[in-house]
Formats: C-alpha cells, structure tokens, sequence
C-alpha cells in the first residue's frame, strides 16, 4: 500500500542514549572511572548485556576521559609540590630578614597559580568540546575516541551477540535476567494440548509432525519481527546461569577459573538448555526492543514448556526506563562565542585551587584503589586455585539499568511501552499457532488457552499482579546498581 508525501518530523537519533553517556564521560569524572574500570579492568565476573548501548563507543570515550583527568592530576600534583617549596621560601624570607628568596617565592606562587588555572582551563575545555563533538556531530561515535585496549575492544564486540548470561546467585530470587530491567509480569500461560492431530481436508486425521521446544523457538525467533510489526525487534536465545554453576560448563563457558566468563558458547549448549535444562541453566528466548532514541528498553523472555501432551509458555516481561536526568549537563553547555568562554573562565576560577590542593589525594586514592583491587582479585584467585572456593561468576546489573530513572518515564515512554508489550504477547500467540497448525496439531485447545492469555495486562510501572514491586502510590521503586544508589550522572533527552 501507498504511503502518503507527508513532511518529515524531527526523530531521536538512533544512538541518543549512547552519545549522551559518552559526553557524560567527558563531564563528569565519577562516570568515566566506573565505565572505564568496569569494561577495560581485570575481574573474574561477568557484565550485564549492553541493551541499546553501543559499549565499544562508550569506552573509549570514558578512556579518553580518565586519560585527561589522570595527566591533569599528574601535573597538578608536581605543581603542588612546587607550591609548598615556593610558600617555604616567602616564609624563609620572612623570618631571615630582606632576601631573594622571598621574591623567587611570590613569583613562584604566582607561576604555580597561573600554570594551575591553565592545566584546569585547558582540560575543561577540552572535555567540553569531546562531549559536544559526540553529542552534536554526524559521525559514528566509537570514531571520536581512541581505541580501547585490544583485549576489552574483542570482549565488548563479542557482547553484542552474546548468547550466554551468568546471572550473580542473589538474583536468582528476584531477577535473574539481569540487565533487563525491572519486571513488569511473571507468568505462565495456560497449558495447550498438543497430542491430538487436526483434521484432514478429505476428513480424517493427519500425522503429526514431530517437533520439540527448539523448533518452536526457532520458529518464533525468525517470524516474530513480521508478525509482531516491531521494526528492529532483536530476537535471541540465551542460557541463563548461575554464577556459581558457571565452572560447571567447563571451558566452553569458562576456559580460565581464575579469568571471566565468555559471551559466546556453542549453540548446542544454549539448545542443551531447552530440552534438558541443567542446574540452575535455562535457555529463553529473548525479545528485546529499543525504544525511540534508546529512551525506553522493553524485553520478553520466554521459554516453551513442552511436556507431552501440552504446551505452555513462561514468560517475563521487563523493561528499561529513559537515562536519569542527571546525565544531562551536555544539554545547558554553552556552544560558541563570549559565554561559552566566559562560562570556561568562571569554572577554571573555581576549580583551580580545589583541584590543585586535592591532585595529590586523588593520585594516592586512585593508586591505593587500584592496588587494593589487584591485591582482592589475587586473593580471591588464590583461593580458588588452592583451598577450591566456590566463586559467583555472574553479572549484577548492567551500565544501561544504573543509569535509568524512572523518574524520566513520560506519557508517550508508557504508552509505546504498552504496545510494545501487547504486539510482543500477539506475535508470540500467533506465531506458536502457526507452528502448530505447520505441524498438523489441532489447535482447538490452543484458542481455549487463547482467551485467557489475551486477557494479560502489562501496566509499564510495575507487575499490576505482584504487589512486592510496588513503592508508595503504586509506583515502582527505582533502584539503582547494587546498593540501591543513584548514579551520579547521565542524559534524559535525546538530541
């Protein structure tokens, strides 16, 4: 059918989310050190799945970021130095009476000051600029940074396509589809009968075909798109492990105990996990898709339940709300001319002599940080390599759940949510009905079952049915990371 000549509005690009964390790398400090030492650090746990995120972009700027900070802090900590031997000579010129040394002090502080402001002027603009360029620019946003270590880079590729999640033990009760979100329903869909054969065109019976669980995922992966009308619906399947089962998978999952869990495993093993799940191994198919812009992630997993004679879906829907308002400082920058300067003066102002006093503190906190965490992971290594301690290889949440606000949800966020979710529950109903008549089932049990699944709602906010989700006034609660806090910044709007 004929589309109508119509003007064309303006749209949310399609990497808004991932250009706006890149420039909060470059904005705030705090950020940058969590990406950067969360992708590119050493560590024996998994990360969770990078929804509507492109990751390799992500951390390259935040490398570049910490790189900046780190050569700034370098620098200001030797002119600290500098500053106490200039302030020693005016106090020695003071106590000895008229001497040079005074005077090479004074000057000595003024050049300290001067190169200070320079070296905080210099790297604000510099990280003004970096955030502008990747917030505002046409070009590919992994282009505007230097490459990550080659090891992280081949890690964060393999992400997109990973096709295994060690989930952590503890989400084992709540959310075990970690990265996913908050949930939204829980269910299992009414049983379908399945034994019985349809009827033949010339009367009789027909011969059932035989299928099993991995057929009719298949099945669904490859026609959900069509029939569900989501354009760039992603449809995968994934076991999902225990992070303390993980070395049970050998090295097909874990080729080093004392290293991190691969993203990749056989298809056979995620097949494996269909028919014949193992301890605390399952595979679901999982439908994820990208709101505009990247603004709102809603995701439904699914696992068929083949149990001679019948048939039920579990399913759990989820979902992501926009980035928290926090990650917008881009949006108020200055862009050019007399404020954008006079707006660098006045931050270089008030910066210069708190980054100065502190550069020295923050060089002994980032090493002794670091240390610490080298020393943790070789105990930890030791452990299991000589006492065989259990170790939790699973992932706890991912960058794109800390940093989402519910806060940010709006009326057209829910309501395209909303759809979402219906278009995913009809195509999933449609598609395994398809399946069933392919295979010459009689599906008069499935449209019984049919009318009680449509009756499902799908409330953005939280599971309607599931109480235990619910804050004050029926909102969900909007937890961040592990420990429930905040995060400290990152973008709401898209460009």
């Amino acid at each position: 059918m004929a589309r109508k000549q119509l003007p064309a509005l303006p749209q949310y690009r399609q990497d808004a989310v991932t250009r706006r964390l890149c420039a909060a790398t470059h904005l705030d400090e705090g950020f940058a050190h969590e990406v950067h030492e969360e992708f590119t650090a050493d560590r024996m746990t998994a990360v969770g799945l990078p929804l509507g995120v492109n990751l390799l972009a992500l951390v390259r700027h935040a490398g570049a970021a910490v790189r900046r900070t780190e050569a700034r802090d370098r620098r200001l900590a030797w002119l600290f130095g500098g500053l106490v031997a200039a302030v020693l000579l005016v106090l020695y010129g003071l106590t000895a009476g008229p001497s040079p040394a005074g005077t090479v002090g004074g000057c000595g502080i003024l050049v300290v000051f001067g190169t200070a402001w320079w070296l905080v002027y210099t790297a604000e603009r510099q990280a003004r600029d970096a955030a502008q360029e990747v917030f505002r620019t046409g070009a590919k946003a992994e282009d505007l940074a230097p490459p990550a270590p080659q090891g992280a880079e081949k890690r964060l590729l393999e992400m997109k396509k990973a096709n295994v999640v060690p989930y952590t033990a503890s989400a084992e009760r709540t959310n075990p589809f970690v990265g996913s979100g908050k949930k939204i329903k829980e269910v299992v869909w009414q049983p379908i009968d399945v034994s019985r054969p349809a009827e033949a065109p010339g009367g009789g019976k027909l011969t059932i075909k035989d299928f099993d669980a991995v057929d009719l995922h298949t099945y669904v992966a490859r026609e959900m798109a069509n029939i569900a009308g989501l354009e760039g619906l992603r449809a995968r399947n994934r076991l999902y492990v225990l992070g303390t089962h993980v070395p049970h998978l050998g090295k097909d999952l874990l080729p080093d105990p004392l290293g991190r869990p691969l993203a990749q495993i056989p298809k056979q093993l995620v097949q494996a996990g269909l028919l014949n799940p193992g301890a605390g191994m399952r595979t679901y198919l999982s439908l994820e898709r990208v709101g505009d812009g990247g603004r709102v992630i809603v995701s439904m997993h699914l696992r068929a339940r083949l149990q001679h004679p019948s048939l039920s879906w579990e399913v759990a829907a989820y979902g992501i709300p926009p980035v928290s308002g926090a990650f917008g400082r881009v949006d108020g920058l200055p862009i050019d001319g007399f404020e954008r300067w006079w707006s660098l003066v006045r931050c270089a102002n008030g910066q210069t002599w708190p980054a100065l006093r502190g550069a020295p503190g923050r060089n002994h906190r980032r090493g002794a940080a670091n240390n610490r965490r080298a020393r943790d992971l070789e105990r930890l290594r030791r452990d299991i390599s000589k006492r065989h301690v259990a170790h939790d290889y699973g992932a706890v949440d991912s960058i794109r759940e800390r940093v989402a606000s519910w806060d940010q949800l709006g009326h057209s966020d829910r309501m395209d949510s909303q759809d979402f979710l219906h278009r995913l529950q009809q195509g999933v109903l449609i598609a395994t009905e398809r399946f069933l008549k392919d295979h010459n089932v009689d599906t008069s049990s499935f449209d019984q079952a049919q009318q009680v699944i449509n009756t499902q709602t799908y409330n953005f906010s939280g599971d309607i049915t599931g109480p235990s989700n619910f804050g004050n006034n029926g909102q969900i609660s909007a937890a961040y990371g592990q420990g429930g806090q905040q995060p400290s910044g990152a973008p709401g709007q898209a460009p």
